[in-house]
């Protein structure tokens, strides 16, 4: 399989693994933001893709900007279905407590893509029983 990529940005890298068997695909900022504590910002990444039929893409939080700045995604993971053929775009947020500054080609996050099973819907009158029911949060006394 391949992920058809479409470089907005030539100057840009194309995303990349840093090791080839990483799950997540790298993505660069295309142009630099400043984040002060609390703030966010949507960063452009300089590439579309198209994402194959029966997977998604998720973009998830680069571990470095998080330990190094406390810097994450507002919608974690961001999801990104096949027909989507626009810019990917990143929301960053500083959770820190310093100002945090992107450069233009910086990684701020990572796409994986994953299989999805698509069922259609079917409204029922009620669902099967199962030992834990309807309990949710804390539901599980951990």
């Amino acid at each position: 399989m391949h992920l058809n990529v479409l470089k907005i940005d030539s100057e840009l890298p194309s995303p990349t693994r840093a090791h080839p068997t990483d799950a997540g695909l790298d993505l660069y900022a295309r142009f630099p933001v400043r984040l002060e504590p609390g703030e966010y910002a949507t960063v452009d990444t300089g590439v579309a893709v198209a994402i194959p039929g029966g997977h998604a893409g998720l973009v998830l939080p680069r571990s470095g900007l998080a330990r190094r700045y406390g810097v994450g995604l507002v919608n974690s993971p961001g999801l990104i279905d096949s027909g989507y053929r626009g810019e990917l775009r990143v929301v960053l947020i500083n959770h820190g407590r310093e100002r945090c500054s992107i450069a233009r080609g910086d990684r701020i996050a990572q796409l994986v893509i994953v299989p999805v099973a698509l069922p259609a819907p079917r409204p029922v009158d009620r669902l099967d029983e199962t030992e834990r029911g309807a309990q949710g949060f804390g539901s599980s006394g951990r």
